[in-house]
């Protein structure tokens, strides 16, 4: 990773996105112990939910305040002053970033909240203030449908939420509908309109599966901040992957000029962890954390992999706690069968190799892929010879 390159902030929003998503909802303590550990992978700030919507939120805000250390926790909260007295009672001000929602396009105003664009603008001017006077000092304006709102709209909900005492504005792709180059003109124009120190952040929708790509092109565009979830999860198609966009700084950091600070091998087991409070089922191809993203079944892939695991692994599997894994199924070749068959110690003809590979390769029965280690041990009974180290190179 180039440390020269910009630093980028990663605000995780596990915690909130993770319950929009049908699935088990976590308790204040699973909470507690999902930000813990997400706090451990190096973000900057974890948010701990909607402390107004709920008791289980209030009190999952009120343990994370009280056991994060060295990591910022965030509420979030409509523009209305109950919501945010509520989350400043669950949470107090230190350490704590008070974000809140405005409304930012006219579909939003006239279909879902039935008010004048005027009143948008007001109640995030009243709310700010509100919060800076409970003695705030994070305070975010996530803007939503942003990528969906005029200019006219946009600008003022901006330049009125700074003059009240923001900290930070976040542009949110709701719907998913941006492409990259629209949505990084969107963060330049927000960043013209808000200049640092002042934070600009991205919140990214995966409708399209351009949750990342967006990111990125917001980054690109003058974005200081990056809101992420583990494994994407989130309402619809999800939002932007915590480890993909890890995985994209680790090996394009210096082409992009941008870097960020995440324990890349502790993402997997924080993963792991929030499938089995909110049971979900673990992918199949998904990067990074799906069952076979460092897998494959493919001979000649095995082959290259076989010799040289750089052949098709540009991302590695260890730096991300993965193993990488050679699964046999009809398209496997005989340079795998030749590598378990060296495991094993056993020496057989060209004639028992082709017996071999013909009954355990070419014409195995049922559709399945079997691990290597699977059809070792099977090989290994039949062949009765004792198995060595098991497991692909």
């Amino acid at each position: 990773m180039d440390q020269g390159a910009r630093r980028i902030a990663l605000f995780d929003t596990t915690l909130r996105d993770g319950e929009q998503a049908p699935g088990n909802a976590m308790r204040p303590e699973e909470k507690l112990d999902l930000a813990l550990r997400i706090a451990e992978l190096g973000v900057d700030c974890v948010e701990a939910g909607f402390p107004a919507s709920s008791p289980s939120d209030f009190e999952a805000t009120r343990l994370i305040s009280q056991h994060l250390r060295g990591t910022r926790f965030a509420t979030f909260s409509r523009t209305a002053r109950g919501d945010v007295a509520r989350a400043v009672e669950a949470g107090g001000v230190d350490n704590h970033e008070v974000q809140m929602v405005a409304t930012g396009s006219r579909i939003h105003l006239e279909h879902k909240r039935g008010i004048t664009a005027a009143a948008a603008v007001a109640e995030v001017t009243d709310t700010v203030a509100f919060a800076r006077s409970l003695g705030v000092q994070h305070i975010s304006v996530g803007i939503e449908d942003a990528s969906r709102g005029d200019d006219d709209l946009l600008k003022a909900l901006t330049e009125s939420a700074l003059e009240a005492g923001a900290t930070c504005i976040i542009l949110a792709d709701t719907t998913g509908c941006h492409l990259p180059a629209e949505y990084g003109e969107l963060i330049g124009k927000i960043r013209s309109w808000a200049p640092r120190p002042v934070r600009v952040s991205t919140h990214c929708h995966n409708d399209f599966g351009l949750s990342l790509a967006n990111a990125i092109a917001g980054l690109e565009a003058g974005a200081d901040e990056v809101q992420v979830t583990l494994g994407g999860i989130g309402e619809r198609a999800g939002n932007t992957p915590l480890e993909e966009l890890a995985a994209v700084l680790a090996y394009k950091s210096v082409e992009l000029g941008l870097r960020a600070d995440i324990r890349l091998e502790a993402m997997y087991a924080a993963y792991n962890r929030l499938r089995e409070i909110i049971g979900l089922e673990e992918p199949r191809n998904k990067p990074i954390f799906g069952t076979y993203a460092f897998g494959t079944a493919a001979g000649i892939h095995q082959q290259g992999i076989l010799n040289n695991p750089a052949t098709y692994e540009f991302v590695e599997p260890s730096r991300f706690g993965r193993d990488r894994s050679l699964l046999i199924a009809r398209h496997s070749g005989r340079s795998v069968l030749r590598h378990i068959l060296g495991n094993l110690g056993a020496r057989v003809t060209d004639a028992e190799l082709d017996d071999l590979y013909r009954r355990h390769v070419a014409e195995r029965p049922g559709g399945d892929c079997e691990d290597l280690s699977v059809v070792q041990a099977r090989l290994a009974a039949e062949l009765s010879v004792v198995p060595a180290a098991v497991g692909a190179p």
